[in-house]
């Protein structure tokens, strides 16, 4: 391989990243709520029983976090980037041939499985192998994936109408298209030892600019690589797995129990159900579209201001959404929910990413990464708190105000945090 092919080999596996990202995130959260109705209707289940395939894929997204770095380690990023592929495309296969709600959530499961082991992880791990300047390739990254989220419901619309209302092929589709693009990245991302040498290099340059740094530098970044356990000893990891937390818990709350709460809100004032329902899914949509631009100016931004204060402001905005969501009444606090979720879910992630790596180094981050994941698990959990507070308190609104102070605290403690002070060698 030439040098001119090496310069541009990081961009174009960020480009075959992405798009996986882009094609995975569409095909899972980005669609299943929309083809779900048409599953509904032919296999006569309830709404309770099919939508709890969404907690089913949210539980085994974040459970399975753990196996990626596992595989990864053991057998490299290409292997786990094919039985990632192979897993997901299963998984659709099975949702594909549901014939009970068994074999749908075992679909789904294997879908939250495979999304582990063919997205964040081995893109991050791969991505932080392969940049110094890291902010920019993960908020291109993590925008396709926010891109991913707004087009898988006009990609199942527009598949299922030229189909007329398949949603089996639909599945099938998205199979063949997790397979072929996953071969292409794991082909692209070649085998161990190339990328354990230019992860080398990235290392060397990283601790020299981190020595060379002025007290005084924006962006803080450890000259030191730290190890798993002395990570862990740290608060901060926590209030970075707390950070994480909130925002997932946020935004699958948010994603799964905002229309209904906002129709609720206006059918009160007096508006037309329908005419409710309509402006609510226009403000899921521009919640959307909040967290791509938030993403794509967070990377833009985060090797020039630390990216500690883009979570303070991620998480601050988090809680102005959820408040304004609560009474969101109104056409401007819908703009103020919309913006304010929008934006701060769309930070978080990338702000965590990156601080975990400027805080202890990229070597242990596949397994730190890995163990913040873990928490979308329970975050799957707050739909279920919502509804179950909606049945005993009459609406919604307390749910929100409740998450609201939640990640208030969060707020918090991130504003306190410090970077951690490497442990003596």
């Amino acid at each position: 391989m030439t040098q001119t092919d090496d310069r541009f080999r990081p961009w174009l596996l960020l480009a075959a990243f992405s798009l996986l990202l882009f094609l995975i995130t569409a095909s899972t959260y980005g669609s299943l709520g929309v083809v779900l109705p048409a599953m509904i209707g032919e296999l006569k289940w309830n709404f309770t029983e099919a939508f709890a395939g969404f907690t089913v894929l949210g539980v085994f997204t974040g459970a399975s976090s753990w196996l990626p770095a596992i595989l990864i380690r053991r057998f490299g990023v290409r292997g786990t980037l094919l039985a990632g592929a192979v897993v997901l495309a299963g998984g659709f296969i099975g949702i594909a041939n549901a014939g009970s709600l068994l074999s749908y959530y075992a679909g789904a499961a294997a879908c939250g499985v495979g999304f582990q082991m063919a997205a964040l992880i081995p893109g991050t791990h791969v991505l932080s192998s392969l940049f110094t300047k890291r902010a920019l390739p993960f908020g291109i990254y993590f925008t396709f994936g926010s891109l991913g989220g707004a087009a898988g419901p006009w990609m199942a619309l527009t598949l299922m109408a030229d189909s007329g209302g398949d949603w089996r092929l639909y599945w099938v589709v998205q199979a063949a298209l997790a397979a072929a693009v996953g071969l292409v990245c794991a082909l692209m991302v070649g085998g161990s030892k190339w990328l354990t040498a230019a992860a080398h290099e990235v290392d060397l340059e990283v601790e020299q600019e981190a020595r060379e740094a002025p007290a005084t530098a924006s962006v803080y970044r450890t000259s030191h690589e730290w190890t798993v356990p002395q990570a862990l000893r740290t608060p901060q990891f926590y209030v970075l797995v707390a950070a994480y937390f909130s925002h997932l818990l946020v935004g699958v709350t948010v994603a799964s129990v905002s229309v209904t709460h906002l129709t609720e809100l206006g059918v009160a004032a007096g508006v037309g159900a329908v005419a409710a329902g309509a402006l609510a899914a226009k403000m899921l949509s521009l919640e959307s579209l909040m967290q791509t631009l938030a993403r794509l100016g967070g990377g833009a931004l985060g090797d020039r201001v630390d990216p500690r204060w883009l979570l303070v402001f991620a998480q601050g905005m988090l809680v102005v959404g959820l408040l304004a969501l609560a009474k969101a009444a109104t056409p401007a606090l819908m703009l103020v929910y919309a913006i304010g979720t929008g934006v701060g879910f769309g930070l978080t992630v990338l702000a965590v990413t990156v601080l975990l790596l400027n805080y202890y180094g990229r070597q242990s981050n596949l397994e730190l990464f890995s163990l913040t994941c873990l928490v979308g698990a329970v975050s799957a959990a707050g739909p279920f708190i919502a509804g179950a507070m909606r049945d005993r308190l009459g609406g919604f609104a307390p749910t929100f105000e409740l998450f609201a102070a939640v990640t208030a605290v969060v707020f918090v403690a991130v504003l306190a945090m410090r970077p951690p002070k490497a442990p003596a060698t």
